[in-house]
């Protein structure tokens, strides 16, 4: 092959735009989770939800819902999202877990004590409150027709370990909603 030749500049060009896969290495837009969600966080208020979910966890057809595929572990995952969740101004997090959970024995799963333990560190005195799974569903396909629902899939296999946040407003209360609401009837 000749030094300047046409084609050895078009396969050089080729390879090197190319990018291999490597297994356990994300692809670009893998990798920039984080980036993703620090771009949707700010976008996102009271009424969306941003889901943390195990590898399992079913994709969703619905217009409302973007996945994102982290490549990392659930709890890495929740921290980060809960940290951003809490650094931001306007909202804070409705946290939910499946009910199922609470009943899977260490026979069936037994590292699952262990996940427990860490899942309640991780969410740092943020009492989750559960749903069984399938009403997750009807939650996700109700808000998804109005509101955007941001799936965080992670590498996680320990079965209904996924967790659902609901963001709410930070900076008005339920309370103080009620109160308007009642001088508004006045």
């Amino acid at each position: 092959m000749r030094k300047n030749s046409p084609i050895a500049l078009l396969l050089l060009l080729l390879l090197s735009s190319c990018e291999f896969f490597v297994p356990g290495k994300s692809t670009p837009v893998e990798r920039g989770w984080k980036e993703q969600l620090n771009t949707e966080l700010p976008l996102l208020g009271h009424r969306n939800w941003i889901l943390v979910v195990d590898k399992a966890f079913p994709a969703q057809t619905a217009a409302g819902i973007k996945v994102i595929n982290t490549n990392e572990s659930l709890q890495e995952v929740l921290a980060f999202t809960l940290q951003k969740i809490d650094r931001s101004l306007h909202v804070k997090p409705i946290v939910y877990t499946d009910k199922e959970l609470g009943f899977i024995t260490p026979q069936q799963v037994p590292y699952i004590e262990n996940y427990k333990k860490e899942l309640l560190k991780t969410l740092n005195g943020i009492q989750p409150l559960t749903m069984l799974h399938d009403t997750v569903f009807v939650k996700l396909d109700q808000a998804s027709k109005l509101f955007k629902v941001v799936v965080l899939k992670t590498e996680e296999i320990i079965p209904y370990s996924s967790v659902f946040i609901q963001l709410d407003c930070k900076y008005w209360s339920p309370e103080e909603e009620i109160s308007l609401r009642e001088r508004m009837k006045q």
